[in-house]
């Protein structure tokens, strides 16, 4: 599999037509037909079922289109880093975003970092922290900024910032009517609870609630914080998530969860034992910098 046949591979399973394929690869249709069947021969398996009209992905098939994304992808960026080491601070930056407020902390990175060196480039991705550490290990993407814990033995770290978790809920809910800004936990004892899916994140909810000698009823786990502030506005449950996930919106309230230990940490974060091109040492140096400044207003 090399890496032009793995590109006909990944246009054929994105088009599902042979001939559309060709087209957009400038080829004509017999030798790129040839070209999947060799690989399906060499593969021992078949990646696609043959209709009329179209052509359908078989299991096989779909394994190897996410592998050969990767596989892509990771060519690509091999070849901008050795590029970006010969033209100096030239090149483009892999970073994982996971959703809350590191969009909002990290532009003020990209800005600042583009003034200095303006033929610099982004490339983003956003997931949760479980998925941008996965692409940290694939490759995929080089440093992200993820919420608290991590693992120290893979990954180096640095914080960059925190924000209260908050509980949102319907308008018409009964504790969207109580006095003040703030509800606890005692207060959503027995309450339907959506909270995010990452375990580290459930587990210290379950904290806070055993604390007072209770368990959450939790009912829904879920990564995007959209939906689950349009599930609160909808009344099926108490959404726990970042305060910067809120969205104001007339169905729903939003209330701070009492207690200072209520706060979601964001880590700057990097594969030990992975070297880094310079641009992205010096990209770690800057956000570091950033970061020991707004520690000191």
């Amino acid at each position: 599999m090399d890496l032009k046949t793995l590109s006909y591979f990944v246009t054929v399973a994105e088009e599902l037509n042979i001939s559309h394929a060709a087209k957009k690869l400038n080829m004509s249709q017999p030798p790129l037909s040839y070209q999947i069947k060799s690989l399906e021969q060499e593969l021992n398996t078949t990646l696609f079922v043959r209709g009329k009209r179209s052509l359908q992905m078989t299991e096989s098939g779909q394994l190897l289109y996410r592998r050969a994304k990767e596989i892509l992808d990771l060519s690509s960026k091999a070849e901008e880093e050795i590029l970006s080491m010969a033209q100096g601070m030239k090149g483009t930056i892999s970073l994982g975003l996971v959703e809350g407020t590191a969009p909002h902390i990290a532009g003020e990175w990209f800005t600042g970092f583009y003034r200095m060196y303006p033929n610099v480039r982004f490339r983003i991705m956003d997931g949760n922290s479980d998925d941008l550490v996965e692409k940290l290990r694939s490759g995929l993407i080089s440093m992200a900024v993820i919420t608290s814990p991590c693992d120290h033995m893979l990954l180096n770290s640095f914080p960059v910032g925190n924000e209260p978790m908050v509980a949102f809920m319907n308008s018409e809910h009964p504790l969207s009517a109580t006095e003040g800004n703030s509800v606890s936990i005692k207060q959503l004892v027995g309450e339907p609870l959506i909270v995010p899916s990452r375990r580290a994140l459930i587990e210290d909810i379950y904290r806070w609630f055993r604390s007072i000698k209770s368990e959450p009823n939790i009912i829904c786990e879920m990564d995007n914080y959209l939906d689950a502030a349009a599930l609160a506005g909808r009344g099926m449950g108490i959404s726990i998530f970042p305060q910067t996930s809120y969205i104001s919106n007339t169905s729903l309230v939003s209330k701070q969860i009492d207690g200072g230990t209520r706060r979601l940490e964001y880590l700057f974060v990097w594969q030990k034992g992975r070297p880094l091109p310079s641009l992205e040492e010096h990209f770690i140096d800057f956000v570091r910098d950033c970061t020991a400044q707004h520690s000191l207003i």
